[in-house]
């Protein structure tokens, strides 16, 4: 094959505050770099030595001009990198409080990635990739809703492993229930879902509000998210589910099997980005030929070793990183 990952999905220039721990309205400068999870994936999958292309699109605008020699920069197929006339690139800012507060603020007023086309997706090269990624961010807005549901279906005739950040950005959805109304009516497109604890829960349970009103799941949501998430197994929906439940670990899910992978213990500077990190390390991991505990542990390392850096996509770890801090931190 001559690519081994496609991602879909949302771009942004993202600009983090360089004063850690100051309030937003004291920050003094910003870091600019690349973000948006597919790309952010694409990013830090390319850093683990796979041949991904970024589908996505761009404005005809300087700030398109900076994400495609970002995404080139650091070795992403922009092949398939649209320029969408008249339209901006999306922009996001980001304050750093550590450890739990980082303030975000998404600048996605018909952004150009969401008008991906059907026929932009016809170009993809499906007959010559392993894998797909879809984020189910892809599905909030525009054509490109359509554009990922071409995405899902050809790699499923063509034979590709399709894996899905279920990526819940509730700014992006119309109102509080069309994030899971959307994702159920796609996930038979998908082999392996990815996501948090509270990503499951708006994603599957039919009354959902506050958790996309940003509330924690509790202990009666837990309940029922696990009684949710049998169900996706013993129907078949999907093949497997990864789900991130933070100093929990992970647990992998199938039809066969219920792994436990625990996590690794660091000091916070930034949680943004860590989800992406670990994406980038399950699939690369994957498609090595690894099993679901060595590739979860793996993914673990990723994103711990991001949530211990400043910024997003300029703190992805490369291959030797990370085997570098498992070694050092229990092993794979």
């Amino acid at each position: 094959m001559t690519y081994d990952l496609i991602t879909v999905g949302r771009v942004n220039m993202d600009l983090y505050a360089q004063d850690i721990g100051a309030a937003f309205e004291d920050v003094t400068g910003f870091d600019a770099m690349v973000g948006g999870s597919p790309s952010n994936i694409a990013i830090a999958t390319s850093r683990l030595g796979l041949r991904s292309i970024a589908f996505t699109g761009v404005g005809d605008d300087r700030v398109g001009d900076y994400v495609l020699r970002y995404l080139k920069d650091e070795g992403v197929i922009t092949d398939f990198v649209y320029r969408k006339s008249g339209k901006l690139t999306s922009l996001a800012l980001l304050g750093v409080q550590p450890p739990d507060h980082f303030p975000l603020s998404f600048y996605r007023e018909d952004p150009a990635d969401i008008h991906l086309t059907v026929e932009d997706a016809e170009a993809l090269p499906f007959d010559q990739t392993r894998a797909l990624l879809l984020s189910g961010n892809t599905f909030s807005r525009g054509t490109c809703a359509d554009a990922g549901r071409y995405c899902g279906e050809e790699a499923r005739r063509q034979g590709l492993t399709t894996f899905m950040d279920l990526d819940l950005r509730p700014t992006d959805w119309t109102h509080q229930r069309a994030y899971g109304l959307t994702l159920r009516s796609v996930f038979s497109l998908v082999d392996v879902i990815i996501g948090t604890e509270e990503e499951f829960f708006a994603a599957l349970a039919p009354a959902s509000d506050s958790v996309l009103a940003g509330d924690p799941v509790g202990e009666a949501e837990l309940e029922t998210l696990n009684g949710l998430l049998e169900q996706v197994i013993e129907n078949g929906t999907c093949d497997t589910i990864v789900l991130k439940r933070g100093p929990r670990g992970i647990a992998v899910l199938s039809s066969s099997d219920r792994v436990e992978v625990p996590g690794f213990q660091v000091e916070v500077v930034n949680t943004v980005g860590a989800g992406d990190a670990f994406a980038a390390g399950l699939i690369r991991s994957r498609l090595a030929g690894w099993d679901w505990y060595r590739s979860a542990r793996f993914a673990n390392a990723c994103g711990a070793i991001e949530v211990t850096r400043h910024g997003c996509s300029a703190a992805f770890p490369t291959e030797a990183e990370v085997t570098e801090f498992a070694e050092t931190h229990g092993g794979l």
